[in-house]
């Protein structure tokens, strides 16, 4: 943001945790802002969005567990507008609903700082939402009331009026009450609630490991004592709860409850991350390849510049047609230079760039692997230049057998790939302790670069229950060479397909 002789703040909610529930006016304000100063509950993916110049401050708050006093983080926010910059305050779910924004607006204007308010969607309507309980309904209640379930300490008496809300509002929802809910639950009952009304306590809402439990208000405090019960959590009282055995969609999707590695390049994972948790899926991101210009632009550039010559162009993937079409344009040419050029594309994904720019390629395979090129080029005539720009280490196969048939290959690096740093302990602690389902390669070299970044620790034993998904055949093979076993390959070798593959494979409970 631009800087001021006083820097603003606001005071942003973040919604319950789902990415997909942030609103657009809170990803803008941070991506804008100087400072980012935010709490626990705060999905950690936001940050992403922010400047890589922000000065990024967690402040968050657990139970018995403060990283900064709420006087600290006033004192804070106010301090940093104060030196002129922008101030973005983000707080899990709402700001005003028990979020103590309402607490740091009125500092802000003691302190004569301005300040904007964004609202976010707060857990205690999302949550139950996302557990298939709606808060109202005209069969069970008109009413719905929102009650801490952690007053302030230092009240010498509690503000609620149990004994009106008790039985005079259908649907309570409690927030920040996990600890005391079998108080909650005695205190109810004791003021006239009848200890038959079903109770839903659902922690982590919104996200993939997000967990209901049904109880009632009689029974509610037994069963905490016997499963884990944790915050964050919400805690929903009311008829309303028996509607979630008809409308509980969150938790049925077909990979839900899942957790599922990702290892292919970041820039090109979102795709297949997001068809993944669309189904349910937790996706934990662990690329294993980072692609990256070639240490010299010269062979593809010369051969550019001699595009005319060519017959035939053929792509193997994306990031080549991608790094192809980057130094068309830095030489200043376009796509009009192409003319007469043939172009071929394996995989539905390469020739979608192609469509993209408006030229339909002349050669997509049915099977998405570099033989079967070679297979359509055995009908067609021998005497052909081609040029195929790809990664700096590829598999031979492909040139080698065109040319075997009498055409003139070129093959020039339009990229290559290296292993990015990743936080390999972290991910072979989950592989050791069982707490993945699976791990996906989209690419030999994700699986070469997966194997090399743990070393000699043996992760293969380590891998034993951890099922592995590979795009094709070649990755699969190339898998199997490095000890790994593998468990499903799609008939059709596209991310789309890979999705559908692991669903398959997971509609069989026993997995």
């Amino acid at each position: 943001m631009k800087q001021n002789s006083k820097g603003k703040v606001y005071l942003i909610g973040a919604g319950p945790g789902d990415p997909g529930l942030l609103t657009l006016k809170a990803r803008e304000y941070i991506s804008m802002a100087d400072v980012i100063v935010y709490d626990n509950l705060a999905n950690p993916l936001f940050l992403s969005y922010a400047a890589k110049d922000a000065e990024i401050i967690y402040v968050g708050k657990k139970a018995a567990s403060h990283t900064m006093s709420q006087d600290d983080i006033n004192a804070l926010i106010v301090d940093k507008a104060r030196q002129g910059k922008d101030v973005v305050r983000l707080k899990g779910g709402d700001p005003f609903i028990f979020g103590r924004g309402g607490e740091e607006a009125q500092e802000l204007i003691a302190a004569g700082v301005s300040f904007e308010v964004v609202s976010g969607i707060t857990s205690a309507i999302s949550v139950p939402a996302y557990a298939g309980i709606p808060l109202t309904h005209r069969d069970c209640t008109s009413t719905v009331a929102f009650v801490t379930g952690h007053e302030n300490p230092a009240k010498e008496h509690s503000s609620i009026c149990w004994d009106k809300i008790a039985t005079g509002v259908g649907t309570i929802v409690f927030l920040m009450g996990v600890a005391n809910l079998a108080h909650i639950a005695e205190t109810l009952i004791t003021n006239g609630r009848d200890p038959d009304t079903p109770v839903a306590v659902i922690m982590n809402g919104t996200r993939p490991n997000q967990k209901t439990l049904i109880s009632t208000l009689g029974e509610i405090g037994r069963l905490v004592e016997t499963e884990d019960v944790h915050p964050p959590a919400i805690i929903v009282v009311g008829d309303v709860v028996r509607l979630r055995e008809d409308l509980n969609w969150y938790e049925t999707r077909p990979l839900f409850g899942r957790k599922i590695i990702v290892t292919r390049a970041r820039e090109q994972a979102s795709e297949f991350i997001e068809k993944l948790a669309r189904l349910g899926a937790e996706c934990i991101e662990f690329p294993t390849i980072e692609v990256i210009p070639p240490s010299s632009w010269t062979p593809l550039d010369n051969a550019i510049r001699a595009i005319e010559t060519y017959d035939w162009l053929i792509f193997t993937s994306v990031n080549g047609v991608r790094f192809f079409l980057e130094r068309l344009f830095a030489l200043n040419r376009d796509v009009r230079d192409l003319k007469g050029v043939r172009i071929g594309a394996i995989g539905s994904g390469t020739a979608s760039v192609w469509q993209g720019m408006g030229i339909k390629p002349d050669l997509v395979p049915a099977e998405y692997r570099a033989e079967a090129i070679v297979d359509a080029f055995r009908d067609m005539d021998k005497d052909v230049k081609i040029l195929i720009p790809r990664a700096l280490r590829a598999r031979k196969i492909l040139p080698d057998e065109l040319r075997k048939m009498g055409a003139k290959v070129d093959v020039v690096p339009a990229y290559q790939t290296v292993m990015p740093d990743n936080d390999t302990k972290r991910v072979a602690e989950m592989i050791a302790s069982r707490d993945v389902d699976m791990i996906t390669f989209t690419s030999s070299s994700t699986v070469t670069n997966f194997m090399a970044m743990f070393g000699e620790n043996g992760i293969q034993e380590k891998m034993a229950g951890v099922s592995v998904a590979c795009i094709g055949p070649i990755t699969a093979e190339t898998a199997r060479k490095a000890g790994l076993s593998v468990d499903l390959i799609p008939e059709r070798y596209t991310i789309g397909d890979l999705v559908m593959a692991i669903v398959r494979y997971y509609s069989d409970t026993d997995k």
